[in-house]
Protein backbone atom coordinates (compact mmCIF):
# COMPACT_ATOMS: atom_id res chain seq x y z
CA UNK A 1 0.00 0.00 0.00
CA UNK A 2 2.63 2.04 0.50
CA UNK A 3 4.64 1.74 -2.55
CA UNK A 4 0.71 2.27 -4.23
CA UNK A 5 0.90 5.82 -2.50
CA UNK A 6 4.51 6.77 -3.12
CA UNK A 7 3.50 5.97 -6.81
CA UNK A 8 0.28 8.21 -7.32
CA UNK A 9 2.29 10.85 -5.32
CA UNK A 10 5.18 10.56 -8.01
CA UNK A 11 2.37 11.02 -10.82
CA UNK A 12 0.75 13.62 -9.31
CA UNK A 13 3.86 15.74 -9.11
CA UNK A 14 4.98 15.15 -12.85
CA UNK A 15 1.74 16.42 -13.45
CA UNK A 16 1.52 19.43 -11.28
CA UNK A 17 5.38 19.86 -12.70
CA UNK A 18 4.30 19.87 -16.52
CA UNK A 19 1.59 22.33 -15.83
CA UNK A 20 3.39 24.52 -13.82
CA UNK A 21 6.75 24.91 -15.89
CA UNK A 22 6.19 28.08 -18.16
CA UNK A 23 8.29 28.83 -21.40
CA UNK A 24 11.45 31.29 -22.12
CA UNK A 25 9.91 34.84 -20.87
CA UNK A 26 10.05 36.97 -24.39
CA UNK A 27 11.07 33.59 -26.36
CA UNK A 28 12.42 34.37 -29.85
CA UNK A 29 12.08 31.76 -32.60
CA UNK A 30 14.65 33.51 -35.03
CA UNK A 31 17.05 32.90 -32.33
CA UNK A 32 16.34 30.12 -31.53
CA UNK A 33 16.74 28.44 -35.07
CA UNK A 34 19.93 27.11 -36.16
CA UNK A 35 22.19 23.91 -35.23
CA UNK A 36 21.81 21.87 -31.94
CA UNK A 37 22.95 19.46 -30.25
CA UNK A 38 21.38 16.95 -27.43
CA UNK A 39 23.67 16.84 -24.70
CA UNK A 40 21.44 16.24 -21.92
CA UNK A 41 18.70 14.07 -20.96
CA UNK A 42 16.24 12.93 -18.30
CA UNK A 43 13.24 11.01 -19.24
CA UNK A 44 10.79 9.20 -16.18
CA UNK A 45 10.09 6.49 -18.31
CA UNK A 46 11.72 2.92 -16.25
CA UNK A 47 11.58 1.61 -19.62
CA UNK A 48 14.97 4.38 -20.60
CA UNK A 49 16.95 3.53 -17.59
CA UNK A 50 18.68 0.14 -19.59
CA UNK A 51 19.21 1.96 -22.36
CA UNK A 52 20.94 5.03 -21.39
CA UNK A 53 24.30 3.63 -22.31
CA UNK A 54 23.09 3.10 -26.35
CA UNK A 55 22.42 7.22 -25.80
CA UNK A 56 24.93 9.19 -28.13
CA UNK A 57 25.17 12.94 -28.65
CA UNK A 58 22.67 13.94 -31.44
CA UNK A 59 22.40 16.88 -33.70
CA UNK A 60 19.81 18.47 -34.54
CA UNK A 61 18.93 21.43 -37.33
CA UNK A 62 15.77 23.75 -36.77
CA UNK A 63 14.37 25.27 -39.56
CA UNK A 64 11.22 28.15 -39.16
CA UNK A 65 8.62 27.32 -42.11
CA UNK A 66 6.63 30.15 -43.58
CA UNK A 67 3.70 29.82 -41.33
CA UNK A 68 5.42 30.22 -38.76
CA UNK A 69 5.90 26.44 -37.30
CA UNK A 70 9.17 24.45 -37.25
CA UNK A 71 10.86 21.39 -38.85
CA UNK A 72 13.27 19.51 -36.80
CA UNK A 73 15.91 17.31 -38.37
CA UNK A 74 17.42 15.39 -36.11
CA UNK A 75 20.42 12.84 -36.94
CA UNK A 76 20.60 9.67 -34.17
CA UNK A 77 23.53 7.06 -34.23
CA UNK A 78 22.09 3.65 -33.57
CA UNK A 79 24.80 0.40 -33.63
CA UNK A 80 23.28 0.45 -37.38
CA UNK A 81 24.55 3.69 -38.71
CA UNK A 82 23.31 7.36 -38.74
CA UNK A 83 19.28 8.06 -39.52
CA UNK A 84 18.07 11.09 -39.85
CA UNK A 85 14.72 11.43 -38.10
CA UNK A 86 11.94 14.44 -38.95
CA UNK A 87 9.42 16.75 -36.93
CA UNK A 88 7.20 19.61 -37.46
CA UNK A 89 6.57 21.37 -34.27
CA UNK A 90 3.37 22.84 -34.49
CA UNK A 91 3.47 26.51 -32.88
CA UNK A 92 0.59 27.43 -30.17
CA UNK A 93 -0.26 30.62 -29.36
CA UNK A 94 2.46 31.05 -26.47
CA UNK A 95 5.83 31.93 -27.87
CA UNK A 96 7.90 28.87 -26.67
CA UNK A 97 5.63 26.12 -26.81
CA UNK A 98 5.11 23.99 -29.44
CA UNK A 99 2.74 20.71 -30.52
CA UNK A 100 4.23 17.53 -32.32
CA UNK A 101 2.11 14.35 -33.53
CA UNK A 102 4.45 11.13 -32.99
CA UNK A 103 4.11 8.89 -35.26
CA UNK A 104 6.09 6.39 -32.91
CA UNK A 105 3.10 6.97 -30.29
CA UNK A 106 0.76 7.66 -32.76
CA UNK A 107 0.10 11.10 -30.32
CA UNK A 108 -0.19 14.72 -29.81
CA UNK A 109 2.96 15.67 -27.71
CA UNK A 110 3.79 19.10 -25.92
CA UNK A 111 6.97 20.74 -26.09
CA UNK A 112 8.48 23.60 -24.29
CA UNK A 113 11.27 25.69 -24.52
CA UNK A 114 11.59 26.33 -20.52
CA UNK A 115 15.11 28.49 -20.49
CA UNK A 116 17.57 29.53 -23.03
CA UNK A 117 20.28 31.87 -23.39
CA UNK A 118 19.93 31.36 -27.61
CA UNK A 119 23.95 31.23 -28.48
CA UNK A 120 25.04 28.45 -25.84
CA UNK A 121 22.31 25.98 -24.33
CA UNK A 122 18.86 25.48 -24.01
CA UNK A 123 16.36 23.26 -22.03
CA UNK A 124 13.48 21.55 -23.25
CA UNK A 125 10.41 20.12 -21.60
CA UNK A 126 8.90 17.11 -23.70
CA UNK A 127 5.83 15.82 -22.25
CA UNK A 128 3.25 12.96 -23.20
CA UNK A 129 0.12 11.33 -21.99
CA UNK A 130 -0.88 7.76 -23.11
CA UNK A 131 -0.97 4.64 -19.92
CA UNK A 132 0.72 7.03 -17.61
CA UNK A 133 2.33 10.57 -17.86
CA UNK A 134 5.66 10.79 -18.78
CA UNK A 135 8.15 13.86 -19.00
CA UNK A 136 11.62 14.61 -20.56
CA UNK A 137 13.71 16.88 -20.07
CA UNK A 138 16.67 18.22 -22.47
CA UNK A 139 19.64 19.99 -22.52
CA UNK A 140 20.68 21.18 -25.97
CA UNK A 141 24.22 23.12 -26.74
CA UNK A 142 25.50 25.02 -29.52
CA UNK A 143 28.41 22.52 -29.51
CA UNK A 144 28.76 19.54 -28.46
CA UNK A 145 30.77 20.18 -25.46
CA UNK A 146 28.66 22.36 -23.09
CA UNK A 147 30.19 24.06 -19.80
CA UNK A 148 30.25 22.12 -16.15
CA UNK A 149 28.01 24.89 -15.06
CA UNK A 150 24.81 24.32 -17.68
CA UNK A 151 25.20 20.83 -16.82
CA UNK A 152 25.22 21.82 -13.49
CA UNK A 153 22.09 23.56 -14.00
CA UNK A 154 20.42 21.13 -16.34
CA UNK A 155 21.04 18.54 -13.43
CA UNK A 156 19.51 20.67 -10.63
CA UNK A 157 16.63 21.69 -12.68
CA UNK A 158 15.82 18.03 -13.87
CA UNK A 159 16.30 16.76 -9.92
CA UNK A 160 14.03 19.51 -8.62
CA UNK A 161 11.42 19.11 -10.73
CA UNK A 162 10.94 15.03 -9.60
CA UNK A 163 13.54 13.30 -11.98
CA UNK A 164 15.17 10.60 -10.17
CA UNK A 165 19.15 10.47 -10.39
CA UNK A 166 19.27 7.64 -12.56
CA UNK A 167 17.21 8.89 -15.44
CA UNK A 168 19.35 11.79 -15.91
CA UNK A 169 21.83 11.83 -18.52
CA UNK A 170 24.84 13.12 -20.57
CA UNK A 171 25.58 11.00 -23.22
CA UNK A 172 29.13 10.83 -25.22
CA UNK A 173 29.34 12.23 -28.57
CA UNK A 174 28.26 10.10 -31.61
CA UNK A 175 31.13 9.02 -33.72
CA UNK A 176 30.32 11.17 -37.69
CA UNK A 177 27.09 10.97 -37.53
CA UNK A 178 25.63 12.86 -39.29
CA UNK A 179 28.63 12.93 -41.73
CA UNK A 180 31.11 15.68 -41.78
CA UNK A 181 29.26 17.43 -38.57
CA UNK A 182 32.12 17.94 -37.01
CA UNK A 183 31.37 16.22 -33.76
Amino acid sequence: MKTIMLSVAMVMMCVMMVHSVKPQKDFSLEKFAGRWYRVGLAYDSPGFVPLRDKVKISMGIITILPSGNVNLTMWEALSVGCFPKYYQYNRTSVPGQFTYFSTRHNMVKDVTVVETNYTEYAVVLKYKNFDREYTQVALYGRSPRTKTQVLQKFKAFALSHGFPRASILTPPPAENCPSGSGQ
